[in-house]
């Protein structure tokens, strides 16, 4: 095989290696921290307390007091234990149980990285089980843009809210749950990576359609040499 041939058939290998196995890899990314308000409860009516009160930067009483700003550290929302089950369905006392709950107001979520990262997907756990006035979010904003959730009208079990097709970029990716009723709870968010093509890879799918063409028109030609003999 000569050296054109050679590198025909290695770029055609490279496009189809290429769409066989999707435009990207993607892999979870750590959060370093999130600043959000705390969760609500009791004071507010609540059942019980829903705070994120195993947060790992708490100052004075600010993991156990609704709604208090909570700012530098790392809580139930990434924790890795993904709730089942809905929220009457576990232990929610003294704020330790498995969701974070608001109250009417729509929280906002800074979620940081240790440095930029790409985000080309996010999910985002929550309760949907229409009880005690608990939804899923209508619909939330993630670095500004709003996308909807028509899927929080029908009670069901707890529900993942995935979005993909995202090329966020930086170091912080901002979240915002947009109550429609009355309570949201959030047990889980996590965010993936959305890494784009290397020029190379880029230039070798390039180089694999254009072999295939190639190896097409040679194709035509020889069948039309053949029909004409």
């Amino acid at each position: 095989m000569d050296f054109r041939k050679a590198l025909t058939a290695a770029a055609i290998a490279t496009a189809l290696s290429f769409v066989a196995n999707g435009t990207h890899a993607s892999s979870l990314l750590t959060v370093s921290s999130y600043n959000m308000p705390n969760g609500y409860g009791q004071a507010h009516g609540g059942t019980y307390n829903y705070w994120d009160a195993t947060y790992s930067n708490c100052v004075a009483s600010n993991c156990t007091t609704d709604g208090a700003y909570l700012s530098g550290g790392l809580g139930k929302l990434t924790d890795g234990v993904i709730a089942t089950l809905p929220w009457y369905e576990v232990s929610n006392d003294a704020g330790t149980g498995e969701y974070v709950g608001w109250e009417i107001v729509n929280p906002t979520i800074d979620f940081n990285f240790a440095s930029n990262v790409t985000v080309g997907e996010v999910k985002l756990y929550v309760d949907n089980s229409h009880v005690g006035g608990v939804t899923a979010p209508s619909y939330v904003v993630i670095d500004g843009t709003t996308y909807d959730n028509p899927s929080w009208q029908f009670a069901s079990a707890p529900e993942i809210i995935d979005i993909t097709g995202l090329h966020l970029t930086g170091d912080t990716v901002t979240v915002t749950l947009h109550i429609p009723t009355q309570w949201v709870f959030l047990s889980e968010a996590q965010f993936y990576s959305g890494a784009i093509p290397e020029a190379s890879t880029w230039a070798m799918m390039a180089l694999g359609f254009a072999g295939l063409g190639f190896v097409a028109v040679r194709a035509r030609r020889r069948s039309a040499a053949i029909a004409i003999a």
